[in-house]
């Protein structure tokens, strides 16, 4: 979802983080999942919270 939004292909995306583009299906199928490092790239790529990405609310955090 994020990906489509920002105008990015897995590709794209997968050249950004210096990994396989199958790695960013299988995030986006559910078949595994990033890393925590990965997943704040990704925050930073798609320009959204890591709570938006993870699909959690910031209230129940605080």
């Amino acid at each position: 979802m994020y990906r489509k939004q920002a105008g990015l292909t897995q590709t794209e995306v997968a050249e950004k983080l210096h990994i396989k583009q199958s790695n960013i299906s299988d995030w986006e199928k559910n078949i595994s999942r990033p890393c925590y490092e990965y997943l704040i790239e990704l925050a930073k790529i798609y320009d959204v919270s890591l709570y938006d990405l993870l699909g959690l609310d910031e209230a129940t955090f605080r």
